[in-house]
């Protein structure tokens, strides 16, 4: 059988990603899978805002099903109320338009189950979870067929498992499959594959999916607008090159007003949807961007980078300096520069909650291309099976990691690299681990050192952000202080810390950790422990501890131990 090797990587690929799909379905019927929440229910609530309950102005059917479902508890941040007193979505509406079938199957099965037909139980959940893995199995097999148009069989094998499994793009396809990630990733690759179909042999078929294809994306994300870099730039690599194509689009001119109708008919139904809810075509959902002074921790930060989580998307970049004459290289590195440049230019740069940089997942298929040049260049040197170990490395520290991520060790926006280098492929956390999220500071050996209990308490107390305990210090040479607590929250659990603090002015030193971790839950007892090194001007001066919190706290320190180490 042709191109066998990579029809191998597709199945392989096709079963981890429906093997990480049933891992984290949650059919513990105690704990139901929920997509549509939090940034899912904002893409989601279209289908049942039109076909269930007939309202989408004034989304009077939202807090009964919050109540139930826990949509997004009390931040209810997916839409807000226009001049008119009407609530307008957020989130554009492409997303619910892929969604729609699948909800129809879902609605389907409600009607004819014991399942509430009410968008949002079991039966709607699951659906769109494996619907749209499906759709992203689909677009896998029909990337393999774009690869294989200019790369050899192994070469596109090698890609592939590398794109799909040492990369981010596990978690938003088969984990949080509620995101447009996972939707728009299809669509990357129709475009890719409708571009070289209208180049090949120019159609008014091929013309208006382009055009589609793009409206389609653009109402999914606005910024996916710039997917048009791939067919208007397409086969100009060279200037011979560039001269047929644009004497093919001139021979072909009533194919750009097909592409332009098609678009706007692909955005069309988010026009409606604002004349009927706002009142206005065009409605301002408020994004605020930086492009003039990028966030560029977005690709090297330690908090959630793309280059230091998912280090394979190094080749990605690579893979852009190996396209040569290639047809689409002029269209692929502008596209991608200035995909990245978009990406990194958003205000809230951290992108809410992600596993590295998941705005950036759903052009992989574009970043497919470079990826797959470099790979086809290394096979062609000595040290080719250097590959073999490599790529083994990064798609077992990225599955390793996701797994963390989704237990909650890899945190979703406030991650540092010492952190990091405390919990890299560690699953068995300490309390002075989970510490290293706020401070940086750690005695890792204590040899040396004299130990001495300056405080021990195990008589619950209340407390709340007063300081609770305050002793003086009187020590000489290096001194640290080991915090040892055990804090249950009844209010203010995830936005407080507990503080250490020594010295007054210029000589204050503060180090804090947080109470909320994975580790910990606020109706439990939870365990707390981490270090302060105290500052030499500071040595005989008072020590204080209280809890800090954005909002009220109030909780029980149910025991406390501080000891001084010197030497």
């Amino acid at each position: 059988m042709k191109n066998l090797i990579s029809l191998i990587a597709c199945v392989v690929i096709s079963v981890t990603l429906f093997q990480t799909r049933y891992t984290y379905s949650y059919f513990d019927k105690s704990y139901p899978m929920m997509l549509t929440n939090w940034d899912g229910l904002g893409y989601y609530m279209y289908l049942p805002s039109g076909f269930i309950y007939d309202d989408f102005s004034k989304l009077d059917w939202y807090p009964k099903m919050n109540e139930k479902y826990h949509l997004s508890d009390g931040n209810f941040y997916q839409a807000h109320k226009a001049e008119n007193g009407n609530y307008v979505n957020k989130y554009l509406g492409g997303v619910s338009l892929m969604q729609m079938p699948l909800f129809g199957i879902a609605h389907v099965i409600a009607l004819n189950s014991d399942y509430p037909a009410d968008g949002f139980s079991p039966p709607y959940q699951y659906t769109l979870a494996y619907g749209a893995l499906f759709y992203c199995i689909l677009a896998l097999f029909l990337l393999r067929k774009i690869l294989l148009r200019y790369y050899d069989d192994l070469a596109v094998s090698i890609s592939l498992i590398l794109l799909f499994l040492a990369s981010n793009l596990v978690q938003y396809i088969s984990v949080d499959a509620g995101l447009s990630h996972v939707y728009i990733f299809p669509l990357y690759v129709l475009i890719l594959y409708a571009t070289i179909k209208w180049h090949e042999k120019p159609t008014f078929f091929w013309a208006a999916a382009i055009g589609l294809i793009i409206g389609l994306a653009t109402i999914s994300r606005p910024t996916e607008a710039i997917m048009l870099f791939i067919p208007l730039l397409w086969n100009t690599q060279t200037k011979e090159a560039k001269k047929e194509k644009w004497a093919l689009v001139r021979k072909h001119k009533k194919h750009i007003y097909i592409t332009i109708a098609f678009g706007l008919i692909g955005v069309l139904p988010q026009l409606i949807y604002w004349k009927m809810t706002a009142g206005t075509f065009i409605h301002d959902v408020g994004s605020s961007w930086r492009f003039l002074t990028p966030f560029f921790r977005v690709l090297f930060g330690w908090e959630t980078g793309w280059f230091i989580y998912t280090p394979v998307t190094i080749l990605f970049i690579a893979g852009l300096f190996f396209l040569k004459n290639m047809p689409f290289r002029r269209s692929v590195i502008i596209f991608c520069l200035l995909n990245i440049w978009i990406i990194i230019s958003w205000a809230d740069w951290k992108y809410g909650a992600q596993y590295s940089t998941r705005a950036l997942t759903q052009s992989y298929p574009v970043f497919a291309l470079p990826l797959t040049a470099v790979i086809h260049s290394i096979l062609q040197k000595k040290w080719k099976w250097f590959l073999i170990p490599v790529g083994g490395y990064l798609i077992f520290v990225n599955l390793f990691q996701i797994g963390q991520y989704n237990d909650g060790i890899i945190h979703t926006r406030d991650n540092n690299r010492l952190y990091y280098s405390r919990i890299y492929l560690k699953n068995n956390l300490t309390a002075v681990d989970m510490s290293f999220l706020d401070t940086d500071e750690a005695l890792d050996d204590s040899s040396g050192y004299k130990e001495k209990v300056l405080y021990r308490s195990s008589e619950p107390i209340a407390i709340n952000e007063a300081p609770f305990f305050e002793t003086n210090l009187n020590s000489k040479g290096d001194t640290w202080l080991r915090i040892i607590a055990t804090i249950k929250t009844e209010n203010g659990f995830s936005s407080s810390y507990l503080a250490c603090r020594t010295g007054k002015g210029k000589t204050q030193k503060k180090r804090r950790v947080r109470l909320f971790n994975v580790y910990c839950e606020s109706w439990l007892p939870n365990l707390y422990e981490f270090y302060y090194h105290v500052p030499k001007e500071n040595l005989n001066g008072k020590v204080t501890f209280n809890v800090e919190s954005e909002f009220d706290f109030n909780g029980t320190l149910e025991s406390f131990t501080v000891v001084e180490l010197s030497k």
